[in-house]
């Protein structure tokens, strides 16, 4: 008997809310956004696994933070996974030209 890991859906408790940070996510992390986002993180001297730093300076849209607020435990966990999934898809040229954003020291 063999089984795989299957992770768990949990479903989202406030949909609107939700959509409107994973939206600002997608934005920032889009083909077109993504290297104005570094430009701006790195200016700022922000590291891209901080995110609530990140997400208090308003660097994800003026909207996101207070959106992120709202959300309960659950659904900001979840925001938390997509932010991280989405900065480990950056590509490789962009994230060695912001080396220290990614750096852990």
């Amino acid at each position: 008997m063999s089984t795989t890991f299957q992770q768990a859906t949990i479903p989202v408790a406030d949909p609107a809310t939700f959509g409107v940070v994973s939206s600002a996510i997608e934005q920032n992390f889009s083909p077109n956004g993504i290297a104005g986002f570094l430009k701006a993180l790195d200016k700022s001297s922000l590291r891209i696994r901080e995110f609530e730093n990140v997400l208090k300076a308003g660097k994800l849209g003026p909207e996101a933070n207070a959106a992120y607020a709202k959300l309960g435990d659950g659904d900001q966990g979840m925001i938390r996974e997509l932010y991280l999934a989405s900065l480990e898809k950056v590509p490789m040229d962009l994230r060695d030209k912001y080396f220290k954003l990614y750096a852990y020291y």
